[in-house]
């Protein structure tokens, strides 16, 4: 009995301890904040090296160089001197809340059944409890578009805010952009007998673009008609056609951006963005004259064919903002890697990119793709108080150390179960007291 009791009394202990290390929801912005003395960059390209940065009710009021008399009266000061004032770093094109663990079907809630799914909504799947946006706040990253990936037509994509104790508290613009995975001319296909990639002809691609295009019409028609049977299926489609929704395009070949480009403008839809990888760079003149943005995969990456420069996804982001094209980085493929956004900006840096540019491709780059430039991006008054502060360049890893971190002005725990592990082990082993 005795034994028992230990037993169950031990198990309350440690949960009672794991519960106390799950990092809480913030609470709402009780006063003014003023972040006074530290190097702000705006995330415009521009830079104020002694700054202050005020903000109260979750919005911007000031933001003014602190060379000279400050006035703070009424503000909570937080003295930050030679840190780095930063906005919100912003991931798109994620699965962030929608996949947990891979290997379990029932924590995959980015895939839908069949190839028409308009009607989808990635934000009622979100999941506040992942263990992976805490480690998005540690590195900076804290607004995130979370994406359905399946089918031909995937559903819409959401910005959620990386804090919130359900969907509806971290929902930052709902249903703000459809996704489409235009088909692919040539499939690739690994061989396993050879352990080679072979290319292949897609012999279902017109039925597959004929498919798509009767599907336009058929919500084309609907929304002119007075009279209908309800279809949630076309109905979803609505705001695209109206002018209210961005199209974020998936595509691949360099043809095939351009011939999926031509096809939505063909359909009336006015706001584009593409979803592509180096090929972006191949039609980057064609981008540029239709004033029509690119989402690109991570720079730490290999480049997608043996005779690509191996350096070449270092280099595309530069190569791309030469060209004129507004770019904003994304993830990279697994969840895991996600938290690392701003190092893929800062290895962009290092292969010739400005540095503020660099941090426009994650700030308000990102921003205006997404259509949510009015509120976040930039350190402006009248924008939302998402940011954060760094002991150092927020874009190298080796100094991105966060002191400071809000969103929409609630300051937010930046403890995660990465830092748990790291302080449990490093007492085991003797690194730390």
């Amino acid at each position: 009995m005795k034994k028992i009791i230990y037993t169950l009394v031990l198990t309350v202990t440690t949960t009672s301890i794991l519960i106390a290390q799950t990092p809480v929801p913030a609470q709402e912005q009780s006063g003014p904040i003023m972040l006074v003395g530290g190097v702000a960059h705006l995330g415009n390209g521009q830079v104020i090296q002694n700054s202050a940065i005020g903000f109260d009710n979750g919005k911007i009021t000031r933001v003014e160089d602190a060379s000279g008399n400050v006035n703070t009266d009424g503000f909570t000061v937080i003295q930050i001197d030679g840190k780095h004032v930063y906005p919100g770093f912003i991931l798109p094109n994620s699965q962030v809340g929608l996949n947990e663990v891979n290997a379990i079907r029932h924590m995959r809630d980015f895939a839908e059944q069949g190839d028409f799914n308009p009607n989808v909504r990635s934000v009622i799947s979100y999941n506040t409890d992942s263990e992976y946006i805490p480690t998005f706040r540690y590195n900076g990253v804290l607004l995130a578009e979370t994406t359905p990936t399946s089918g031909r037509i995937s559903g819409t994509s959401s910005v959620m805010e990386m804090e919130g104790w359900n969907w509806e508290d971290a929902a930052h613009t709902v249903d703000m952009g459809m996704h489409i995975n235009w088909p692919n001319r040539m499939n690739r296909r690994f061989d396993f007998t050879t352990f080679t990639v072979k290319t292949e002809p897609n012999k279902n691609y017109d039925k597959q673009v004929a498919e798509l295009d009767s599907y336009f019409k058929d919500a084309v028609a609907y929304g002119a008609s007075s009279d209908k049977v309800s279809n949630l299926k076309l109905a979803a489609m609505q705001r695209l056609l109206d002018g209210t929704q961005t199209l974020f395009l998936h595509a691949n070949e360099a043809k095939g951006i351009i011939e999926a480009v031509r096809f939505a403008q063909g359909n009336g839809v006015e706001r584009i963005v593409v979803v592509t990888a180096g090929n972006a760079l191949t039609v980057s003149e064609f981008l540029k004259d239709n004033s029509i943005g690119v989402v690109i995969p991570p720079t730490h990456r290999l480049p997608a064919r043996q005779h690509s420069d191996v350096y070449g996804p270092y280099k595309l982001p530069k190569q791309l903002f030469d060209a004129g094209v507004v770019v904003g980085i994304a993830h990279g493929g697994m969840m895991s890697q996600s938290r690392n956004l701003p190092f893929y900006a800062g290895t962009a840096v290092s292969y010739g990119l400005d540095k503020e540019e660099a941090l426009k491709m994650i700030t308000s780059n990102t921003a205006k793709l997404l259509g949510i430039d009015d509120r976040v991006g930039t350190l402006e008054v009248g924008k939302d108080a998402t940011l954060f502060v760094s002991e150092g360049d927020a874009l190298d890893m080796r100094t991105n150390i966060l002191s400071h971190a809000f969103i929409s002005g609630k300051q937010v725990t930046l403890d995660n179960k990465q830092q748990e592990l790291y302080q449990r082990f490093s007492r085991k082993y003797g690194h730390i007291d």
